[in-house]
């Protein structure tokens, strides 16, 4: 038994001997591999902050997300509407929108059905960011669009009734008041400083969860994802994979300083819930907008006057241009803005007061925030020749001064967006002059009149009303009462509606 013992030893040790040999022999003559450790991995970077006496320390969201969070808001948007209108039904709701909200916004927004006599209603729920102590509060248009009752909440549960002070569909951006002092607020912060990669929070109000905290990076600038059906829609949107749900729109994009980077709108998902892609509307547009709702009662918004078009590498090839980046002017509009400073079809714009423009929408997003009669220098490509050109933005009407103080008052007081008549309009309505409403909140024309969305003014008080400069001087020299006459699509008869005040 020993001697088996002895003899299974040597076999297994003369085995071992012969691996070895042959392992020594084809690492001879085979490649090598060399495994490399990185001891000195930089996820400091990633995972740790440092406080104020310059120690490194785990980072972390508490304190900015308790600063901020008091000053983001819940809005609860309650609309009225007759039975004999189903176009608001959500089956037949704008598709961006219901691509938005998904089924939870068909479950939020309930239609009674019963024959009560009582007028349907739909409960809409979103958020809202805080910029002034004494009540200024910024949402998103579509949170409040069309609502009759909108009622607002704070983060310590208070509860108030707002008024639309306006709105911009171009932007999807309006501006609420509600009647208290010495509110908490989110500060702005300069947009076009944020950086790709940057940490960011998500705070707002999504899916019925109040007060909810989500963060993550920048994930690109500049994006233009086709979600505002405005003809002069202004997208110019910051990506975030900061987790954004129905609900969360108009609350507040913020960094880690607690500035406000930009105000929540979309998403880009198959489901209606977040899929890893939100839009926020960047801060600096943002601040534009509410300053001009603030002290005009609408915006302001200067245009060049151009159609473009981003360059690509087929766009650069087909017109022979020599820069891959930048926007190309496709054509001029006449009297445009830039075609009087001198601008021609085949421009490449590269940059605008020395920022740096590779796309179109940061050309539109950086021309939205200029008014009208604001100079800027434009820098173009020419047959690989570098020209500037100093350009005296227009309004969309072509005027170059802005509206006054009054007149934005007296829009305050009317509660509506008006505009000049499109020309496609003007075909369609067979007019050739007048100011439409696009949008009616509430103010003297709802309280006072029937009037409906889509009305063309054509006249005030029997004079004839050219464009929004004419519609607004008429009033404001006529102060007391006006009789509005103008027409709607869908009628050949004249309506007129009297406004006192």
């Amino acid at each position: 038994m020993k001697r088996n013992f002895i003899f299974s030893g040597l076999i297994a040790l003369i085995v071992s001997l012969s691996s070895f040999g042959l392992l020594n022999y084809f690492e001879k003559d085979s490649k090598s591999i060399k495994i490399e450790h990185i001891n000195n991995v930089p996820s400091h970077k990633a995972v740790f902050s440092v406080d104020q006496d310059g120690n490194p320390v785990p980072l972390d969201f508490h304190e900015t997300a308790t600063d901020v969070l008091n000053g983001v808001v819940h809005i609860k948007s309650t609309q009225f509407m007759q039975q004999s209108r189903p176009q608001y039904q959500f089956k037949q709701f704008p598709d961006p929108f219901r691509e938005f909200f998904g089924e939870g916004f068909k479950r939020q927004f309930q239609f009674p059905n019963d024959n009560s006599g009582i007028n349907p209603s739909k409960i809409g729920s979103g958020s809202g960011v805080i910029i002034s102590e004494d009540g200024y509060i910024i949402t998103n248009n579509h949170v409040v669009d069309n609502s009759e009752d909108i009622e607002i909440t704070l983060h310590d549960n208070r509860t108030y009734k707002a008024d639309v002070v306006g709105t911009d569909p171009s932007t999807d951006l309006a501006l609420l008041k509600i009647k208290e002092n010495n509110l908490p607020t989110v500060p702005f912060t300069n947009s076009e400083r944020v950086k790709i990669g940057q940490w960011v929070m998500a705070v707002g109000n999504p899916m019925g969860l109040n007060s909810t905290v989500t963060a993550g990076i920048i994930s690109a600038k500049g994006r233009n994802i086709n979600i505002l059906k405005d003809k002069y829609a202004v997208e110019n949107f910051i990506q975030t994979d900061a987790a954004i749900n129905p609900g969360n729109s108009g609350g507040a994009l913020v960094n880690l300083d607690g500035g406000l980077v930009g105000i929540n709108t979309a998403i880009a998902s198959p489901t209606g819930s977040f899929a890893g892609y939100g839009f926020a509307i960047p801060s600096n547009i943002v601040h534009k907008v509410i300053t001009d709702l603030m002290e005009y009662g609408v915006v302001q918004r200067g245009v060049l006057g151009v159609m473009i078009k981003t360059v690509n590498s087929n766009l650069a090839k087909e017109k022979s241009l020599d820069r891959l980046k930048g926007v190309y002017v496709d054509s001029l509009m006449e009297k445009s803005a830039a075609l009087n400073a001198g601008i021609r079809i085949g421009d490449v714009i590269y940059k605008v007061n020395d920022t740096q423009v590779s796309t179109s929408s940061e050309l539109q997003g950086i021309i939205a925030q200029y008014r009208p009669g604001e100079m800027v220098d434009i820098n173009v490509d020419r047959e690989g020749k570098q020209m500037t050109f100093k350009v005296k933005l227009n309004s969309s009407d072509g005027h170059t001064e802005e509206l006054s103080k009054e007149s934005g008052q007296l829009l305050k007081l009317l509660g509506a967006v008006l505009e000049n008549v499109p020309e496609d309009i003007k075909s369609e309505y067979n007019i050739k002059h007048g100011v439409m409403v696009e949008k009616i909140f509430p103010g003297k024309i709802r309280k006072q009149t029937k009037m409906k969305d889509g009305f063309v003014i054509t006249h005030v008080n029997k004079k004839k009303v050219n464009d929004l400069h004419d519609l607004l001087k008429y009033m404001n020299e006529e102060k007391g009462g006006y009789m509005l006459e103008g027409v709607y699509s869908d009628s050949p008869d004249k309506h007129y509606y009297a406004i006192g005040f």
